[in-house]
């Protein structure tokens, strides 16, 4: 099954609407502590299979990254181990930067 692909206006409609959702961010640890979303949850995509047991499989989750590739990555493998509410944010944490909010540092 495809992954859904969600870009950054429809995640800050659903966030505006306080949808129960899970921001998971796969970045790496410089890459979060430089700048993400608020609430996001941070497990670097090298960790994801350790630490599968922190995520709900009923939760909504959208996936970011970067540009969209390794969030990309992270819901196909999710998909693989039994996770169906899966979002990628099109174009990532720099589209959301340039579309959404500019307060949000890019790089």
């Amino acid at each position: 099954m495809p992954i859904s692909q969600w870009s950054p206006q429809q995640l800050q409609e659903s966030l505006q609407a306080e949808h129960n959702l899970l921001l998971l961010d796969v970045r790496e640890d410089n890459e979060f502590a430089y700048a993400h979303l608020a609430g996001s949850r941070h497990i670097p995509l090298g960790q994801l299979s350790a630490r599968l047991d922190e995520l709900d499989q009923q939760q909504e989750i959208v996936v970011i990254c970067h540009h969209g590739v390794r969030s990309q990555q992270a819901c196909v493998y999710l998909q693989h181990a039994g996770f169906s509410r899966l979002y990628n944010l099109q174009g990532g944490i720099d589209a959301w930067s340039v579309v959404c909010d500019p307060s949000v540092r890019r790089y």
